[in-house]
């Protein structure tokens, strides 16, 4: 008993530790059709990063509920091994996932995709509509990448830092031509910076 209540509280501590990070994520003017027109400011408390081959999914949210209850902004990361080997501290584009496109507008192959995606989701404020929004064209910039290796040690190789700068639409509202109205368009800057964590809730990892 008395090795067994040490490391209970340890693991404890270890579990209230998951998730800590800071940053900011804000729009001078944040459109969604039917819910949001005005300033926004995400607030986030949460900041988790799930790691898969050479891809990394990172999540700044507001709590640490369920992404499909909760606001939040999704920040898709291809290429780690790329990125962390030449590319930090350099401006990356940020643009829609392959196969996102407007209702009835055919994919057009990219050779040169980007290499992150971003997702803006307010399911907790929009719950009614929907309310995910999309980077059409901006850029971030990592100072730093985890690994991707879910059993990093070094602490060096599992923080993120980065900060970005977007345009985010719905993409229902983007025209065949590929033009989208100013007024349906918004602009989210902000910054992260987080060490990760495994282990529940941030990452779905035992």
């Amino acid at each position: 008993m008395t090795r067994v209540l040490p490391m209970l509280l340890a693991s404890l501590l270890l579990a209230c530790n998951t998730g800590e990070g800071e940053g900011e994520v804000q729009s001078d003017r944040l459109y969604i059709e039917s819910c949001w027109n005005g300033p926004f400011d995400l607030k986030p408390t949460f900041f988790g990063a799930n790691p898969y081959r050479n891809t990394v999914t990172i999540r700044v949210q507001r709590g640490d509920n369920i992404q499909e209850v909760s606001d939040g902004l999704l920040v898709l990361v291809n290429d780690v091994a790329g990125i962390r080997g030449g590319q930090l501290r350099t401006p990356l584009r940020v643009g829609m996932p392959p196969g996102v496109s407007p209702p009835g507008v055919p994919v057009v192959y990219d050779p040169d995709p980007p290499l992150v995606h971003l997702v803006l989701y307010l399911h907790d404020t929009c719950h009614a509509q929907n309310s995910a929004l999309y980077s059409i064209d901006g850029s971030i910039e990592f100072s730093a990448l985890f690994s991707g290796n879910p059993n990093e040690e070094s602490a060096d190789d599992r923080l993120t830092e980065a900060s970005f700068s977007a345009s985010f639409a719905d993409p229902r509202h983007i025209g065949p031509d590929g033009s989208i109205s100013a007024d349906q368009t918004s602009t989210v800057t902000g910054w992260f910076r987080f060490f990760f964590e495994r282990g529940q809730p941030a990452q779905p990892f035992p």
